[in-house]
């Protein structure tokens, strides 16, 4: 794992800045199942049997809270069709793309940190 140094220290302004920002994401992101909910619809819309199905240990009402929270912050959208039985289909906004890169390093520092835990045999 990289690690680099700044040259100078943030201002108290900027750290301040940098920390509501943080908190303000991670209210948002927080929990267990809402990133990897938005990468599995990321990938395709999906029912919501399916969705359960890929994420086999959620329970229904956690991820049917989950996912009215992720509608509610724009990350996904619930389209219904009018058919018999009727159809809902979950797919991701156009919005949670802003989240790829934020994804991309996540998912990279996971796999580090993994392989740090392997090596010190925990």
């Amino acid at each position: 794992m990289e690690i680099t140094e700044n040259k100078t220290l943030p201002t108290k302004t900027e750290c301040d800045g940098s920390l509501k920002n943080v908190i303000d994401a991670m209210y948002v992101l927080s929990g267990r199942w809402k990133l990897p909910l938005i990468l599995c619809l990321v990938q395709s819309p999906k029912r919501f049997n399916e969705i359960q199905k890929e994420m086999a240990s959620i329970s229904p009402k956690v991820l049917s809270n989950e996912l009215k929270d992720l509608e509610l912050n724009f990350f996904i959208e619930r389209k219904v069709f009018p058919t018999t039985p009727v159809s809902i289909i979950y797919e991701a906004t156009e919005y949670t793309h802003t989240l790829k890169n934020v994804l991309a390093e996540l998912s990279i520092w996971g796999e580090k940190h993994r392989d740090k835990i392997k090596q010190t045999g925990f």
